[in-house]
């Protein structure tokens, strides 16, 4: 996955604009002259994985076309405390006023990439495969959807628009889980997957009596898993391949064994939605 100028230069220009409000930098711009040009070093003050340098070092770009970068890194690599991620020089103001901006987006990114890049460790030499979720910070998804895969995830759905997932809240106004598959099987084109989430092995056997392409295994305990994988394994030629997904309290030390379970894909939306920034600093040269 490649990560698109498109998909971040509006965040990046939002950013901004939030940060300089109605008059701008007044610190950097009364203190230093448009003339003055400065140099300065991204540095990892502790060790994990590297993910959105671009966007970071887009803060500057828009603040200025005269700053310059040398010894970038490359998203995905690894970082250890004292690490030089990249060095900016240019227009004092321009590396003053983007430094907060910059940051955030790097240090948050690089957040996600280095907890799931602990997570697929975690999970190395099983069948399970890490996704993240939709519970993404608003305006923020596609970049943080590509710093789980810079972290060696894979990405769930994007939008409501990718795939059909059913979840408890869609069953309980519909009335039931056979209805509405039904009901979405008579409305969707032949290239669109359908995903059922169930909370129950009850309820897991009705949905792999349907036949859907994933059932999400929602909550369940890690013998509830086992039995889930062993009923799957050992149904039809059409149920067997059916993928099947975990979601629930997934953290370092519940996901090996979720893993070890048999399923094909563990889904954690603490990923996205409450992951600590890796500790990057911008510091003068």
């Amino acid at each position: 996955m490649t990560l698109a100028p498109r998909l971040y230069r509006d965040v990046v220009a939002r950013a901004l604009a939030e940060d300089l409000g109605r008059q701008g930098d007044l610190t950097s711009d009364l203190i230093f002259e448009a003339s003055d040009t400065s140099s300065a070093v991204f540095r990892a003050r502790e060790a994990g994985v590297l993910a959105g340098l671009e966007p970071a070092l887009e803060a500057f770009r828009q603040l200025s076309d005269q700053v310059t970068v040398t010894d970038a890194l490359t998203d995905g690599a690894g970082l250890e405390p004292g690490a030089v991620v990249a060095r900016v020089s240019g227009p004092t103001r321009a590396l003053l006023t983007g430094e907060r901006t910059a940051l955030n987006l790097l240090g948050h990114l690089s957040g996600i990439a280095t907890r799931t890049r602990r997570l697929v460790d975690a999970a190395q030499g099983t069948p399970a495969t890490i996704v993240d979720t939709r519970k993404t910070l608003p305006g923020l998804r596609s970049l943080q959807k590509y710093a789980v895969f810079v972290g060696g995830g894979r990405n769930h759905r994007f939008g409501l628009d990718d795939a059909v997932l059913i979840k408890d809240n869609h069953i309980a106004a519909c009335g039931g889980l056979t209805e509405a598959v039904r009901r979405v099987r008579r409305g969707i084109g032949h290239t669109v997957k359908v995903e059922v989430e169930v909370d129950t092995l009850v309820q897991f056997a009705e949905a792999l009596a349907l036949e859907p392409e994933i059932i999400l295994l929602d909550n369940f305990s890690v013998a509830d898993l086992k039995a889930a994988v062993a009923a799957r394994n050992a149904g039809s030629p059409t149920q067997r391949k059916i993928l099947l997904e975990a979601s629930g309290r997934v953290n370092e030390s519940t996901v090996r064994a979720l893993a070890e379970a048999g399923v094909d894909l563990i889904s954690v939306g603490a990923l996205t939605h409450s992951v600590t920034v890796l500790d990057i600093g911008l510091d003068s040269e």
